[in-house]
């Protein structure tokens, strides 16, 4: 019985040595540096990337990799709990904004070494969500506001270059270009081209810091100062409307002849909203049974650029109302009224 249980303890003790000895070498750390191969997305494993877009999930292939703490790209940093990896793959998803518009390398960094692949990482094409001033001339400076402007080549009105006076990645100041009263706004990037949703300036003025010859206010129910100088959207000058009822209008009225609309498109209005007009409406028609609602910001300045499309294409204008369509009688600021 002696022998037998001798026996048995010498079995057990070589299979846990063998076990000790198996884990040690499955635990073994691999001390070799990195290499880098391509990039794949998480739905195309098999299929390499030539170049992907800001903010993507991608897979970083190569050897030695499961020590790795450190992905940037291009310098940028990728978040430590968006890196995810093993030793022949880094899942990560990159940074929303990198330095450059198109080149930005991989880095990747374990205990034991670093290895860059060169990879076209691209910025999306640039968005344009607004500009100020809504006009102005020769030489004003304008302030475009967006995103994706890295790398920017240029800025045009229309087809005419503007001088660029400075930019960032999410706004750029030119200056408008020389005889340019009115135009879209055109940026470029190595990624593309974006054009303004609004176009800047008019074409035909019905008020800037006065009305236009032959064309007359004819508001009811209400108070205006045309000379108001307190709150202007540009120039000097804005028109201080009160409605002393609610459906109240503003109204310019075109003198005989009418105004013809050959050759435009659109009809602008800068208005700003007095105290408690916020999300309240402002009905605008030109010719009857056709409306089209303006809402308005309490506090500040909105652009309005609506399509002759939108209120019947009329072929004429004899005249423009603005009425209240909230039942409020409110205060409310108006400026830069003409067509595009």
């Amino acid at each position: 019985m002696k022998k037998i249980k001798l026996k048995f303890s010498l079995y057990s003790l070589l299979a846990v040595m063998l076990v000790l000895f198996a884990c040690k070498k499955e635990n073994t750390e691999n001390t070799s540096p990195p290499t880098l191969s391509q990039v794949t997305n998480l739905t195309a494993r098999n299929n390499p990337l030539t170049s992907t877009g800001y903010g993507e999930w991608i897979i970083i292939k190569g050897t030695n990799l499961s020590t790795t703490f450190k992905v940037d790209f291009n310098g940028t940093l990728a978040a430590d709990s968006l890196v995810y990896g093993n030793d022949t793959t880094v899942t990560v998803k990159i940074p929303s904004s990198l330095t450059d518009p198109i080149d930005n390398p991989i880095t990747v960094t374990t205990k034991y070494g670093s290895a860059t692949l060169n990879f076209r990482i691209l910025q999306p094409a640039p968005v344009i969500t607004s500009f100020d001033p809504a006009a102005g001339t020769t030489d004003d400076v304008v302030t475009i506001k967006g995103n994706y402007f890295k790398g920017l080549t240029g800025v045009k009105f229309d087809n005419t270059a503007a001088t660029i006076v400075s930019s960032t990645q999410t706004e750029i100041k030119v200056k408008v270009p020389t005889g340019i009263t009115a135009g879209y706004i055109f940026v470029t990037t190595p990624i593309g081209t974006v054009k303004s949703t609004k176009a800047f300036g008019l074409r035909f003025t019905i008020f800037d810091d006065a009305l236009t010859t032959g064309w007359t206010n004819t508001s009811y129910s209400s108070t205006f100062d045309m000379n108001n100088s307190t709150i202007v959207r540009r120039g000097s000058k804005a028109i201080a409307h009160k409605f002393s009822v609610g459906f109240g209008a503003a109204r310019f009225t075109k003198a005989t002849p009418a105004f013809s609309t050959t050759g435009y498109t659109d009809l602008k209005i800068s208005i700003y909203g007095g105290p408690g007009t916020n999300g309240k409406r402002v009905r605008l028609s030109i010719i009857s049974g056709r409306t089209f609602d303006l809402i308005l910001t309490e506090g500040s300045w909105t652009d309005y650029q609506v399509p002759l499309s939108n209120i019947g294409n009329p072929a004429t204008i004899s005249a423009i109302t603005f009425q209240e369509f909230s039942g409020l009688a409110s205060q409310i600021y108006i400026d830069d009224v003409g067509l595009y």
